[in-house]
């Protein structure tokens, strides 16, 4: 059974930063592509960064220059290093996880099999 538990959320003010985590088991992260996904109240689920297999990393627009993605295959573990936060970048924040080595250059919440329940990501101006 695929487990994905995201931790690292909280609230912070505009500027500072977060690092989210996505802890996997009965799943093997270095063979497939991973990401992670954002929502915000009111709001459809909008993919935020995308890793492979081959650790290419793809992020949003609205993140680029702020956002890193990374992945500890040891570990098993998924990462997100947001900086310069800001208050439009408040919304849940979930890991999910593929089965396939690639990911989509367009990637969609239905191009993902399992996901996790989430952590909360709240920026103040």
């Amino acid at each position: 059974q695929v487990q994905l538990v995201e931790s690292g959320g909280g609230s912070v003010q505009a500027g500072g930063s977060l690092r989210l985590s996505c802890a996997a088991s009965g799943y093997t992260m270095s063979s497939h592509c991973m990401g992670w996904f954002r929502q915000a109240p009111g709001k459809e689920r909008e993919a935020v960064a995308t890793i492979d297999h081959y650790r290419d990393p793809h992020y949003a627009d609205s993140v680029k220059g702020r956002f890193t993605i990374s992945k500890d295959n040891a570990k098993n573990t998924l990462y997100l290093q947001m900086n310069s936060l800001k208050p439009e970048d408040t919304a849940m924040y979930y890991c999910a996880a593929r089965e396939s080595a690639l990911c989509l250059l367009q990637p969609v919440p239905s191009g993902f099999n399992y996901w996790g329940r989430g952590t909360q990501v709240t920026v103040s101006s």
